[in-house]
Formats: C-alpha cells, structure tokens, sequence
C-alpha cells in the first residue's frame, strides 16, 4: 500500500513559555548511541564485541526572520547572566497540507546554548535571519 509523505516545509515549534515559534528551518533532530569495543581473552583472536553506549543528541539548530520579538534572544540571555541554564521542554511538530499534527518531536531539559543574530548586507534584499541552537538531554518522536 502507498502512501503520501509529508512534505518537510510545514511545522511549527513550540517552546514552555515562548508563544512565537515560525521558523524557516528546523535541524538536528537525531539521536547516536555511542559504540563501544570490547574484548575477552576467551573472544576469537582478533574479533571484538560492538556493545552500546551512552546516548547523546544533537543540538536543535532554528532559523527565522528576526522580528521585534526578542522571546527567543531573552530566553538565551537567561543561560548567559545565570548560574544555571534556564531549562525547558518543547516539541517540534510536522502538520499535514491541512494544518493538522501528523508527527511530534518532544524534547526535555532544553537550554538555548548559541544564539546569532542577523547578517547584513546593503547590496542584498534577503530577509534578516536570526538562528538558535538548543541544547537538551532527550527527544523523543510521539
């Protein structure tokens, strides 16, 4: 049976406490366990055991148009003047052509680790971009 994928330009963020969450790019939604090699002196001779490590996640890397909202500046700004980073939760979700959630990625413990402002450029007409990179201990997709 076939069946239609979606098409990767509709979702939107959402962020405990950051109502506006457009972007134009969203990446870094991966997980790796890490390999571990192992050994014991009753293994064949020159063969080793592939056994699983820790997990570790990528940074979630947002793009957007800079507007007057500075939500997203301000929450990193948070991290920068605090002891401790200003943790939250959030998801990313994939909509359908219809607007309705097919696919949700929920990550916890998130922290806006990097935060770039726009590059300007008097000879250019591009839109002025802002990205945001967000550090967290898991995703999950629901």
């Amino acid at each position: 049976m076939a069946r239609d994928v979606y098409k990767g330009f509709n979702f939107l963020v959402e962020i405990d406490g950051i109502t506006q969450a457009g972007f134009q790019e969203c990446g870094g939604l991966d997980s790796t366990v890490a390999m571990i090699e192992y050994r014991e002196g009753t293994d064949r001779p020159n063969h080793t055991r592939k056994l699983a490590g820790l997990t570790s996640f990528s940074a979630i890397s947002l793009k957007r148009g800079i507007t007057d909202s500075d939500e997203l500046y301000q929450w990193h700004m948070n991290t920068v003047n605090g002891a401790s980073p200003d943790r939250r939760n959030g998801s990313i979700v994939l909509l359908d052509e219809t607007g309705a959630e097919k696919i949700r990625w929920n990550f916890t413990q998130a922290w806006a680790s990097k935060w770039t402002g726009p590059a300007f450029n008097a000879t250019s007409n591009s839109v002025a971009i802002e990205s945001l990179e967000i550090m967290h201990e898991d995703l999950q997709r629901a």
